[in-house]
């Protein structure tokens, strides 16, 4: 079984398939079993993604975006 504490995924930055540091996981989304449904991300300031008339403070990353889970990065697909 593969085990990781919230504390370990945020020291974890969240970077895009083209590189691009997209943001900090400051919560994550579980159903009532406990399985994971998406991150929770504290997006950059820097305005890589754009939300139109959201706050641009939050974002939520489904756990069919993620493609990777690395020892320093976790790998999201932002496109389709």
């Amino acid at each position: 079984m593969f085990v990781l504490r919230l504390s370990e995924l945020q020291q974890k930055d969240i970077v895009d398939l083209e590189g691009r540091k997209v943001g900090n996981i400051i919560d994550v989304k579980l159903d009532s079993e406990g399985k994971l449904l998406s991150f929770v991300v504290e997006v950059n300031k820097g305005g890589f993604l754009k939300f139109g008339s959201r706050k641009d403070e939050e974002y939520e990353i489904t756990w069919d975006k993620i493609a990777k889970i690395g020892s320093d990065v976790i790998l999201v697909r932002t496109h389709g």
